[in-house]
C-alpha cells in the first residue's frame, strides 16, 4: 500500500506540546502555526509521491560497493535531490550558512516522515544533520565557514565514524591515531566500522566526523579527540578537490536497510583538521550522538506507523472465518484486533515522546529565562534515552506484529511486510544500543540529579490524571497507580548502588515509556479539542493502552526493585555450559 503522512497527528501533538510557544519565542518567531503547516504539508507529499515509491526497491536492489565505487539503488539520486533541493536537510540549521533555523520539533516530524516513506534514504540527510549541530556548536570559525553551507544545502553529506572492530561500544579502546602535520592540519589513520552512508554516488563530496587519539594523549576516553576528514580536499574556492587518502573497504552485508551503504573505511594518513579541543572528541560526538538518538527513536516510530497503515489495510481485505462482530474480514476477530489496537496505541504514545523530547531540546535553546531553560535541558536529556530505546523498541515490536497479522504472507518477502522488520531491527542496536540507553537514564541522568527530573515528569503525568478524573475516573484511577508504583522506583534507585541501577536500567526505562505513554494518550483523549470522531478514536486508545498495556508497568517495577544478585548467581563458566 502506498504511504500516507499523518499529518493531523502531527499537527494535534503539536498543539497540545505547546508548539505556540516556541513561536512565541525570539529564536523561533517564524515557527508560526501556518509555517508549521505549510512545512509539514509539503513534506507530505514529497515523502508519499517521492520517497515511497524507492523503499521496495532499495530493499531489492541495495547498494552495492564496484571496484572502490558505491553504486546506490535506484532512484536514489532523484529521491536525494528532492530532499536537498527542498532545503529539508538544513531545515533546523542556522540561517547564517543556508538553514532555515526551524525548531528541532518540526524537523522530527519532517524525519519521521522521510524514514517512513524510505528508511535507508532517509539516514543520509538524517546524520547529515546531525554533523551541521555538531559543527555549529564545536567547529572553527574556518571549518564553518567552509563546510557548513554544504552541508546544509546537501550538497555535501556527512558522517560520523566512532565504531572499530576490537572496540564496538567502547569508543575509549579505539586505537585509530591522529599526527600532526605541522601546518594546522592531521594525518588520520585507522579503520572504522559500520559507517552508515560512508560512501556514495549522488553527492559532490561526504564529510566524515573521525574519532582518533593524538600522540601521548591520555588512555581511554579522556584521551580521544575529534577530527573533520573529507573524502575530497577542497580547493581553494571550496569546491572538492583531489582524493583524500581514504577508501571503502568493503560494504556489510545485513540483515535490512539494504539500500543504505554501511561501509568499512580505512584512513590511511588522511589530511583532517581538529574539531573542538584536543581530547575532547567524546564531548563533540556526542552532540551529533545525541541528534542521532532522538532522530533514531524517530525511525522506530516511523516504521511502526508505515507497519501500521499496511497492516490496517490488509485487515480490513483479508477474508477469513468467522469473525466475532461479524465483520467481512479478519479485522473482526478479537485477537487481530487486540494486535491493531497495541501496534496503534504503541506507535502513537512512542510517538507523544519523541516528539515531547524534541520540545524539550527546542525550549533548553529559547525558552524565556534561565530558569526555563535549565528546565527543559535537564527534561530534554532526561528524555533522550527513553525516546531513542522506546521509540525503536516499539518499531520492533509493532513490524513484528504486522507480520503475525499478515500471517504467511508476512513471513513471506513477496508482499514486502517482512522488509519492515528486517530494516527497523538495527535502530534498537546503532547510536548506542537501547541497554546503554537505559544504562545512561538511571545512571547520568537519575543519579546524577537524585531523581528530580524523574520526579518530576511523574508529575506531569499525575496532573494530567488528575485533570482527567472527572470525564476518565477508571483510566485516572489506573493511570495514578502507575505513577505512585514508578515513583517508589525513582527513590529507591536514585540511591541505590551502581550495579543494582544497572541490573534494573532496562525495566526502569519501560516503566516510566509506559507511564509517560499512558498519560500523552490519556491527554490526547481528555484536551485534544478533536472532532467526535477523532475523539472517539483517541478515548479508545488512550483506554486500551491504560487498561491493556499499562498494567506491564506493575511487572517491570517489580524487575526494577528485583535482587540483582540473581543477575550473578550463575557463575559465568556454568552459564555458558551446553549441558
Amino acid at each position: 500500500m502506498s504511504y500516507q503522512a499523518p499529518v493531523a497527528e502531527m499537527r494535534r501533538l503539536a498543539r497540545l506540546l505547546g508548539h505556540d510557544r516556541l513561536a512565541a519565542t525570539e529564536r523561533y518567531a517564524e515557527a508560526t502555526s501556518e509555517t508549521r503547516d505549510a512545512i509539514l504539508t509539503e513534506a507530505a507529499k514529497m515523502a508519499e509521491e517521492v520517497l515511497a515509491p524507492l523503499n521496495r526497491s532499495a530493499d531489492l536492489e541495495g547498494a552495492r560497493l564496484e571496484n572502490g565505487v558505491i553504486r546506490t539503488s535506484p532512484g536514489f539520486h532523484e529521491g536525494y535531490r528532492a530532499i536537498a533541493e527542498g532545503g529539508w536537510v538544513g531545515l533546523s540549521a542556522d540561517p547564517e550558512h543556508g538553514g532555515m533555523g526551524l525548531p528541532r520539533s518540526l524537523g522530527v516530524m519532517v524525519n519521521e516522515m522521510m524514514a517512513s516513506a524510505c528508511l535507508s534514504l532517509s539516514l543520509c540527510p538524517l546524520l547529515s544533520g546531525g554533523q551541521i549541530e555538531a559543527l555549529e556548536a564545536h567547529g572553527s570559525a574556518a571549518l564553518k565557514a567552509l563546510y557548513l553551507p554544504k552541508l546544509t544545502s546537501g550538497a555535501w553529506t556527512g558522517t560520523m565514524n566512532l565504531t572499530e572492530p576490537q572496540a564496538g561500544s567502547d569508543v575509549g579502546a579505539l586505537r585509530s591515531k591522529a599526527e600532526p602535520a605541522g601546518d594546522g592540519s592531521y594525518r588520520v589513520s585507522g579503520q572504522k566500522i559500520w559507517i552508515s552512508w560512508g560512501d556514495h554516488d549522488f553527492a559532490e563530496n561526504v564529510v566524515h566526523l573521525v574519532l582518533a587519539r593524538l600522540p601521548d594523549a591520555p588512555r581511554g576516553s579522556r584521551g580521544v579527540s575529534l577530527f573533520l576528514v573529507p573524502k575530497r580536499l577542497p580547493d581553494e574556492d571550496g569546491r572538492p578537490g583531489v582524493a583524500n587518502s581514504l577508501s571503502v573497504v568493503s560494504l556489510e552485508h545485513k540483515m535490512g536497510l539494504h539500500g543504505s551503504p554501511t561501509c568499512v573505511m580505512a584512513f590511511e594518513e588522511a589530511k583532517g583538521w581538529l574539531v573542538g579541543e584536543e581530547n575532547k572528541g567524546l564531548a563533540c560526538m556526542f552532540t551529533m550522538m545525541n541528534n542521532a538518538r532522538l532522530n533514531v527513536g524517530i525511525e522506530g516510530v516511523a516504521i511502526a506507523e508505515m507497519a501500521t497503515q499496511a497492516t490496517l489495510a490488509w485487515a480490513m481485505e483479508r477474508v477469513q472465518g468467522r469473525t466475532a462482530d461479524g465483520s467481512a474480514t479478519i479485522v473482526g476477530h478479537a485477537d487481530v484486533r487486540r494486535m491493531l489496537m497495541t501496534m496503534k496505541a504503541l506507535t502513537r504514545a512512542a510517538r507523544a515522546i519523541c516528539y515531547d523530547c524534541a520540545f524539550s531540546l527546542d525550549m533548553a535553546q529559547a525558552g524565556e529565562d534561565e530558569a526555563t531553560r535549565e528546565k527543559h535541558a535537564r527534561r530534554g536529556a532526561f528524555l533522550t534515552p527513553i525516546a531513542k530505546a522506546y521509540g525503536t523498541d516499539t518499531g520492533i515490536e509493532v513490524s513484528n506484529l504486522a507480520v503475525q497479522v499478515h500471517g504467511g504472507a508476512g513471513y513471506a518477502e513477496d508482499t514486502g511486510i517482512a522488509q519492515y522488520f528486517r530494516d527497523v531491527r538495527i535502530t534498537a542496536i546503532y547510536e548506542g544500543t537501547n541497554g546503554v540507553q537505559a544504562m545512561d537514564l538511571v545512571g547520568r541522568k537519575l543519579a546524577g540529579d537524585g531523581g528530580a527530573t524523574a520526579l518530576a515528569l511523574l508529575s506531569e503525568a499525575r496532573g494530567t490524571a488528575d485533570r482527567s478524573a472527572g470525564n476518565e475516573p477508571v483510566l485516572a484511577a489506573a493511570l495514578v497507580r502507575a505513577v505512585i508504583e514508578a515513583e517508589a522506583v525513582t527513590q529507591h534507585l536514585a540511591m541505590a548502588d551502581e550495579t543494582t541501577r544497572g541490573a534494573a536500567a532496562t525495566p526502569y526505562l519501560r516503566l516510566l515509556a509506559l507511564v509517560l505513554g499512558g498519560a500523552s494518550l490519556l491527554r490526547a483523549a481528555t484536551e485534544g479539542g478533536a472532532d467526535a470522531a477523532e475523539a472517539e478514536e483517541a478515548r479508545a486508545l488512550a483506554a486500551f493502552h491504560i487498561l491493556q498495556l499499562l498494567p506491564m508497568a506493575h511487572a517491570h517495577a517489580a524487575a526494577a526493585k528485583a535482587d540483582k544478585d540473581a543477575l550473578y548467581t550463575i557463575d559465568a563458566t556454568r552459564l555458558a555450559a551446553t549441558v
